[in-house]
């Protein structure tokens, strides 16, 4: 069987080594015209890490990553809201959580495949199907045909849109800028941190060699002009009022390592599956990045689509399964993820206010109980 990927990111990429590693042919078609280590951090929750020992590339993503043992919330005044214990995850499941920079990831996957399996500058601007096969056209004038597509180009997918045409992306009600730079000691270690205000959120989290990650969101106008064109210094005075490592990491960033976007998700889908076209990734679940499980659902994906092949000989009854296994599993992250971003974000200070005072009382069991489903994954 030929299969085709639209789309070199994380999940194009770990759907082509699955794949690859069950025997099949496969080629990825990449809009971009080369690898571009670009980005900035990224977590992988321990079901992805799960998902990635499964293919045999999870040592490797661990070796490039930082592991962290704890997630800690705090109000701006830096008083400790609530924390979460991960070492609890590694006891229960076997794995850690880890801060790994998103070219390093990339990378992993990259040099996991065989010789000349992605295309760059292949922007993909059309598909047709035709029977048990599908025929995608490239703006170069190119075209292919496959036995199976799989649409992994992101929550701007024009192949989701052109199969649900309603799919537009949903802005969440606010931006973000995310760097990187170095820790020099103001960020511990294996501690993940969330600063929650009326004016903003900010979170940072430790990275390999001594890197820290950082991102900072306010509630904003989508596409605002003035967000889109800040610089550093600026950003920084915007969480003036946090403590003080706050403006100091933003500052202390160079420029050309902060990255900014407004937020978005895609509401629900309630099939993956268009006869021989799969959506994968953001493609088929953008999510907003509260809980930090855009990564490790597209990897999910792309490893429940290769053993499903493993599986099953037949091939609507491999993507049937595919579909039975994620639809649900990712609707639920995407909810989830968004209600958590409206409560971090709240503007109104009454609320914010009996949010900070109701939280503390939250066991940190309890918040990780809320959070098993996402570990307790299965694969097959």
């Amino acid at each position: 069987m030929e299969i085709a990927i639209i789309g070199g990111g994380i999940g194009g990429l770990c759907a082509a080594v699955t794949l690859q590693k069950q025997g099949f042919s496969v080629n990825v078609y990449e809009a971009a015209s080369t690898f571009q280590p670009v980005g900035a951090g990224i977590g992988i929750g321990s079901n992805a890490m799960q998902a990635l020992m499964n293919i045999g590339v999870g040592e490797k993503v661990f070796t490039n990553g930082n592991v962290l043992h704890n997630q800690v919330f705090l109000n701006d005044k830096g008083r400790i809201l609530n924390s979460i214990d991960f070492s609890l995850l590694k006891e229960r499941f076997g794995q850690e959580n880890i801060t790994i920079h998103r070219a390093d990831l990339h990378r992993t996957f990259l040099e996991a495949l065989e010789p000349n399996t992605v295309h760059y500058n292949k922007k993909c601007v059309n598909v047709v199907q035709n029977g048990d096969q599908v025929t995608t056209y490239f703006e170069d004038e190119t075209e292919v045909t496959v036995d199976l597509l799989i649409a992994a180009d992101g929550i701007h997918s024009p192949i989701r849109k052109k199969l649900v045409p309603n799919s537009e992306p949903r802005y969440s009600g606010y931006t973000c800028w995310r760097g990187i730079t170095e820790n020099r000691g103001k960020v511990d270690e294996f501690t993940s941190t969330e600063i929650w205000s009326t004016t903003g959120r900010f979170g940072m989290a430790p990275m390999k060699d001594e890197r820290v990650y950082w991102f900072a969101c306010i509630n904003a106008r989508e596409k605002d002009l003035f967000y889109q064109h800040i610089e550093s210094n600026e950003i920084a005075n915007l969480f003036k009022d946090f403590p003080k490592v706050v403006p100091e990491l933003i500052r202390e960033t160079q420029p050309e390592h902060v990255l900014h976007h407004d937020i978005y998700d895609i509401k629900p889908l309630r099939q993956f599956i268009f006869d021989r076209i799969v959506l994968l990734g953001d493609a088929a679940h953008a999510t907003t990045p509260n809980m930090g499980q855009g990564a490790g659902q597209a990897i999910e994906d792309a490893i429940v689509l290769g053993n499903a092949f493993g599986e099953f000989t037949d091939v609507k009854k491999a993507l049937a399964f595919y579909e039975e296994k994620r639809v649900a599993r990712t609707a639920k992250v995407i909810n989830l993820s968004r209600q958590i971003g409206v409560a971090a974000q709240f503007r109104s200070r009454s609320l914010a206010s009996t949010r900070d005072f109701l939280f503390p009382f939250i066991p940190s069991k309890l918040l990780l109980w809320r959070l098993k489903f996402l570990f307790d994954v299965k694969l097959k």
